[in-house]
């Protein structure tokens, strides 16, 4: 360091602004192509395949004829009756007017309170349930 030199220039040369350096290079031209932008999923144009059409069968309180979508074979359900909800609130209310001695259980045992559970007789997958 020498104390009798003339001190740095400021950004003045001869009584005239000195132009700024250069900027820095962006961030694609320092590492090419393209910058970063925000997060994008690439949309696939769908290929055709072969279209599946289902159909939904209705259940009733019979057994119904359908095709199973489990192991695909055409089959007429294998029905069970069960007590239903409605079973089950008929006892209760009978039960609490005091007809608890077998009474209560009376709704178990007619058809019109019984849910009807399907299953494929084949695989014996559920295949669903006709409520009351």
């Amino acid at each position: 360091m020498e104390k009798n030199g003339n001190p740095p220039s400021y950004g003045w040369n001869n009584g005239h602004m000195q132009a700024p350096p250069a900027a820095p290079p962006s961030y694609s031209q320092a590492v090419g192509g393209v910058g970063p932008s925000s997060p994008y999923t690439p949309q696939y144009p769908r290929t055709t395949g072969p279209q599946i059409v289902t159909t939904v069968v209705p259940l009733g309180p019979q057994s119904t004829h359908m095709i199973c979508p489990s192991c695909h074979g055409e089959i007429d359900t294998a029905s069970k009756k069960k007590p239903g909800l409605i079973a089950y609130i008929a006892g209760s209310v009978m039960c609490i007017l005091g007809l608890f001695c077998g009474c209560c259980l009376i709704p178990c045992c007619i058809d019109s309170c019984m849910d009807v559970h399907h299953e494929c007789p084949n695989c014996g997958a559920h295949l669903g349930r006709y409520r009351r």
